[in-house]
């Protein structure tokens, strides 16, 4: 069984390797040229030479720049974009711009023919034939690529938010901050019941947030944040010097990002703002606007700087992975260490 499974990642890396990765690109070049000039030299002459020698370089350079026009333009700006129609009429207009030179060379250079060769110019049905045999065979090749890069980036993912949901569960919530909250609310119990009772409402809530709605593949801006309202508020009841700030500006209504991605930042910033000698805080920005979210977290930091700064149980460096597979291309992520502050800036288009 292991074997087989070592064998079938081998014959995949070998694929991917092969036809995506950057290192055999000059290779793939190389070989599709090689493949039709092969083609082209030994294919029956039709005209005395050197006249049959430049048709043959014309007729590599049309189709190289064909196969490359099809497989780098038309398909990655319309077929990826699910503007078929438009590349349907792209594709027929390219058949009659080749129709029309190739008819009329085929009269331009009738003195020149052989007299072996075919009388007659092949039909328009069957030089759309060979045309669209080229563009489908470099469209094949693109749809091929995007679905091996695709297949490896959603095995990537789901690996790590796999990863990433565990260690939140595990660590996220521990269990000396659950310790510590229901004896804050049992002292409020003898003191304040309805504030104890709005305590322990707030901690079901976020319990209930991390077990079950951050289990899906995205969830709501707004639940995310009431979420972290909730996680600053219990630690402000925890500790006496503590101060928080939520910053809300534009639409946020109906935007929606990937579950536990802004966490292990404010986790990070409770864990490392502690001081014993003057007040510490958590302050949140969230901004949406033309289509993009900041988020932005500033905290205190203490006097005596006792631990590293990390982000949350995740790290830094799975963080910034998570970022890089959720939303490849469409983030920004940047970290101010200052000495009396730590800033994280995190920009995202949804």
């Amino acid at each position: 069984m292991g074997n087989s499974a070592d064998h079938a990642m081998m014959t995949r890396d070998w694929v991917f390797r092969g036809f995506v990765s950057d290192q055999y690109r000059i290779f793939r070049h190389f070989t599709l040229i090689f493949l039709i000039v092969l083609v082209m030299f030994n294919s029956q002459p039709q005209f005395v030479e050197p006249i049959m020698t430049i048709v043959r370089i014309s007729l590599i350079l049309m189709f190289v720049l064909l196969f490359y026009t099809n497989m780098y333009w038309l398909v990655p700006r319309f077929l990826f974009k699910d503007q078929y129609l438009t590349y349907v009429l792209s594709v027929l207009v390219i058949i009659a711009v080749i129709a029309f030179i190739y008819f009329s060379s085929w009269k331009i250079l009738g003195a020149y023919r052989r007299a072996d060769a075919y009388k007659e110019a092949a039909g328009i049905f069957s030089l759309s034939f060979i045309v669209l045999v080229l563009m489908m065979s470099s469209t094949a090749i693109k749809l091929f690529q995007r679905s091996l890069k695709d297949s490896i980036r959603i095995n990537e993912l789901e690996k790590t938010t796999m990863r990433s949901e565990l260690e939140q569960l595990k660590n996220q919530i521990n269990p000396h901050f659950l310790f510590n909250m229901l004896n804050n609310a049992n002292v409020l119990t003898q003191k304040d019941p309805l504030k104890a009772s709005q305590v322990l409402m707030k901690l079901s809530d976020l319990l209930r947030y991390q077990l079950y709605d951050s289990a899906r593949t995205s969830v709501l801006l707004t639940g995310d944040i009431h979420f972290l309202e909730d996680f600053l508020n219990l630690e402000q009841i925890r500790r006496d010097n503590f101060d928080y700030l939520v910053s809300k500006q534009g639409d946020l209504s109906g935007v929606q990002i990937a579950p536990l991605l802004l966490i292990p930042f404010v986790e990070n910033a409770i864990k490392h703002n502690a001081d014993q000698e003057k007040r510490s805080y958590v302050h949140l920005y969230f901004d949406v606007h033309n289509g993009e979210l900041s988020f932005k977290c500033v905290n205190s930091k203490p006097h005596v700087k006792l631990t590293k700064n990390e982000v949350g149980g995740l790290g830094l460096a799975n963080v910034k992975r998570r970022l890089e597979l959720i939303y490849p291309g469409k983030h920004a992520l940047q970290i101010i260490d200052n000495p009396d502050t730590y800033l994280v800036i995190l920009t995202l288009s949804i």
